[in-house]
């Protein structure tokens, strides 16, 4: 029930569903018009909040920019690479596909190619009322990873876990067992404090190699430095900057309910 509700209830948080219970409010109060009119500037005014630039930037930049990038110079005896970033093989796709976090797997290669001493644990496994697939993100990871050329006897999975504190807890596990000393904890950069902090709280010691960044430094320079129309279109809601607002919406509220379920 908890997965549930963690996947459920937010959707009514983010800036997208609160503008829609603010205008499903609006309908049910039509004949007091004062009431409606404000319950509509507030349907309005969540979208052009949570759809600008400005805000999303900020928001994403908070998270992102928590960790330094790895240095490859550094030993490495495990890369930990957390599910999240594929779309199973189910018709008509042909095989399994990275998503917009596709990068975790991309890095997660390139990693094992300057360290070839290294192993890889895949973690991530099915939600059932949101998975329909014989396999599982840790599966499809290891397959995609096979045709970049990691070998298949350099990867253990670990696909038991539902969300990010199961990962932590099921990966632990198997780290603690095998007694893995350096240890690479790859995931989206927006990802990683709340990633990190599960970890950490296992009683394991992992070094963040985060990814799939959104905010560069001319990104974020051009935010608060931008021209005259950088500025007009910073400041008009777009889907992207909603969808950016959202995902930060979510790690934060995760690391909030984590926090009082006692897994931070």
């Amino acid at each position: 029930m908890f997965i549930f509700l963690s996947k459920f209830l937010p959707l009514f948080i983010y800036p997208l569903g609160m503008a829609c219970v603010f205008s499903f409010a609006a309908i049910l109060v039509w004949k007091k018009r004062k009431l409606s009119k404000i319950l509509i500037l507030l349907a309005l005014a969540t979208l052009f909040i949570g759809g600008n630039r400005y805000l999303a930037n900020s928001m994403a930049r908070s998270l992102e920019w928590q960790y330094d990038t790895f240095d490859s110079n550094h030993s490495v005896d495990l890369i930990v690479v957390l599910g999240g970033a594929t779309e199973p093989e189910m018709s008509p796709r042909p095989m399994a596909e990275v998503n917009a976090a596709g990068d975790r797997i991309i890095y997660a290669a390139k990693l094992y190619q300057e360290h070839p001493e290294a192993r890889l644990l895949l973690s991530g496994g099915n939600i059932e009322f949101l998975d329909h697939s014989d396999s599982t993100p840790a599966r499809d990871m290891a397959d995609l990873l096979e045709l970049m050329g990691v070998p298949e006897t350099a990867m253990i999975l670990q696909d038991q876990s539902q969300n990010t504190y199961e990962d932590a807890l099921y990966s632990c596990e198997k780290i603690k067992v095998a007694g893995y000393k350096n240890v690479l904890l790859v995931t989206s950069a927006m990802h990683m404090p709340r990633s990190m902090k599960l970890f950490e709280k296992q009683g394991c010691t992992v070094i963040a190699a985060p990814t799939d960044y959104t905010i560069t430094e001319i990104a974020w320079q051009k935010t608060w430095q931008p021209s005259f129309e950088e500025f007009i279109i910073n400041l008009v809601p777009s889907y992207s900057n909603l969808s950016q607002v959202t995902k930060s919406m979510k790690e934060y509220i995760g690391m909030f309910t984590y926090r009082l379920k006692g897994w931070l």
